[in-house]
């Protein structure tokens, strides 16, 4: 099963792209024939936020606080990687995390991680945290909000996004 992890972070007037696309931790294999049973995507999107504030939390950052614009400007990233099939920060218009936080209202995002094809939020944050840039959007301590979206693409894998602000 293929499973990606890219990074994204906004710097004061320079927007820095992390290592390309990668391979995640593979998960163990299901057995043929077992049922995918998809757990809701505001679920998935619950348990990410509650996991990454644990992480925060055991390695001395404050707590994030769950931000509607930012929600938005997750979901709206989640719906378009599973819509679109396009594993990439940058969408072919060329917005970005940054241009969709501005729209949703939100003005100082910090950074944005998305993964796809991770079957549990325990996946995708053991994913994230295994890879040093996004490890650090997460344990980023002067981030003070997130958002989170989860979508799932036509093959029944889900797409995940966090977006992480200053606000």
């Amino acid at each position: 099963m293929l499973r990606r992890l890219a990074l994204l972070t906004a710097a004061p007037a320079l927007l820095l792209i992390g290592s390309p696309a990668r391979a995640g931790v593979p998960a163990p294999p299901l057995p043929p024939g077992a049922p995918v049973t998809a757990v809701a995507p505001a679920e998935l999107m619950s348990e990410v936020i509650t996991m990454t504030n644990q992480q925060r939390h055991a390695n001395g950052c404050g707590q994030l606080a769950v931000d509607p614009e930012l929600t938005v400007a997750s979901i709206q990233q989640s719906l378009y990687m599973a819509r679109t099939g396009q594993f990439s920060h940058v969408w072919q218009d060329g917005t970005t995390f940054v241009a969709r936080s501005h729209e949703a209202g939100y003005a100082e995002p910090s950074g944005e991680n998305i993964a796809w094809g991770y079957r549990t939020a325990t996946e995708v944050m053991d994913a994230w945290m295994a890879s040093p840039g996004h490890r650090e959007n997460i344990l980023n301590c002067d981030a003070h909000s997130i958002g989170t979206g989860v979508a799932y693409g036509p093959t029944g894998l889900p797409y995940y996004t966090q977006v992480f602000g200053y606000e």
